[in-house]
């Protein structure tokens, strides 16, 4: 397996990002965080909304210039608006596909000289609702399409020079349903995963030795509804 090296995380304040901190550290590797809030962890820092591409694609160049290049990125970021269409803001909707497609692409475009140089990884974080649908998630399920859609397009773009993953997660026990309303809210005995588990398989996907890539994860709670 290769060292990690720098790694870049979206989203790395809490949930999934906060636990791939974690998991990257205890690899070896050195994280480096872009999120709204600052995270309680003590790594390198830049605060940046991911609904706005310039920033984000600044946060990025900003991190890899201090810590002296990217050895990897994971897409963790993520927001989500339930509802119906015509129930949900068109502000809300479109901030979505902002942060959760765009920002990605925006991020992994920025890293992608750096990538280039030290032959690394993208890790994008898709989900279940990427690959099926739910009622009142469209906001969520037509950025998370994107994201596969987009991720299996730079894999055949960037074969050969940089690693790509798609990452496919179930739901986990995480602040990121916490400002739903309660019909949107898992139900007390939902079967979902630990985000240090899933954190596992993206230090996994990230340590893979050149020439050799995890193309695809699906991870979630064996006995998650929402697969298969």
């Amino acid at each position: 397996m290769r060292p990690l090296g720098n790694i870049l995380i979206t989203g790395g304040a809490s949930g999934l990002g906060a636990a791939t901190i974690e998991a990257v550290r205890e690899a070896g590797g050195t994280p480096l965080v872009i999120d709204r809030a600052e995270p309680a962890a003590d790594v390198d820092f830049v605060r940046a909304d991911l609904a706005d591409s310039t920033a984000a694609e600044n946060a990025v160049r900003t991190l890899a210039e201090r810590a002296g290049g990217l050895d990897g990125v994971f897409t963790a970021a993520g927001t989500d608006a339930c509802g119906a269409l015509d129930e949900v803001s068109t502000a809300d909707w479109e901030r979505v596909v902002r942060v959760n497609l765009l920002g990605t692409a925006a991020v992994v475009r920025a890293a992608l000289p750096y990538l280039r140089e030290s032959h690394g990884t993208v890790v994008t974080c898709a989900s279940t609702l990427g690959v099926r649908v739910a009622g009142d998630a469209s906001a969520y399920c037509a950025s998370k399409f994107g994201v596969v859609g987009f991720t299996r397009a730079l894999a055949m773009e960037l074969a050969g020079r940089v690693g790509v993953t798609l990452l496919v997660p179930g739901g986990m026990h995480t602040a990121f349903f916490d400002d739903r309303a309660e019909q949107y809210k898992p139900p007390p005995d939902a079967k979902l995963n630990q985000p240090e588990h899933v954190a596992a398989s993206v230090v996994f996907a990230l340590s893979q030795p050149p020439g050799c890539e995890v193309r695809e994860l699906v991870v979630c709670a064996s006995e998650e509804g929402s697969w298969p």
